[in-house]
């Protein structure tokens, strides 16, 4: 697999900026058949960065619902996988260069 087949996206909310700054750990949503050496050789070519560690956990799928002049619709939000990647000491990933 290539690494930008592997790399979905990164994920930017508060806890992972909080995550970033203090454990110097990256979240990402990666495809669910990639395991921790894909996910670590992928981040490695794609940022030119050392990775330290990879933890990966798949994220289950929720029931939504929501009420309209129709009434009520029902679905899913699909399941995915997320890697925490932990990075080598004084090393940064600009998530921002490209917005």
């Amino acid at each position: 697999m290539k690494p930008t087949d592997i790399l979905i996206k990164p994920i930017l909310s508060e806890k992972a900026n909080a995550k970033q700054e203090s454990l110097r750990q990256y979240a990402f949503k990666v495809a669910r058949s990639a395991n921790k050496l894909q996910i670590k050789n992928a981040i490695e070519t794609f940022y030119g960065i050392t990775v330290v560690n990879v933890n990966t956990m798949v994220v289950p799928g929720k029931n939504k619902t929501r009420y309209t002049k129709a009434g009520f619709i029902q679905g899913k939000k699909s399941a995915y996988k997320k890697a925490l990647v932990t990075i080598a000491e004084g090393e940064t990933i600009d998530l921002y260069a490209n917005i």
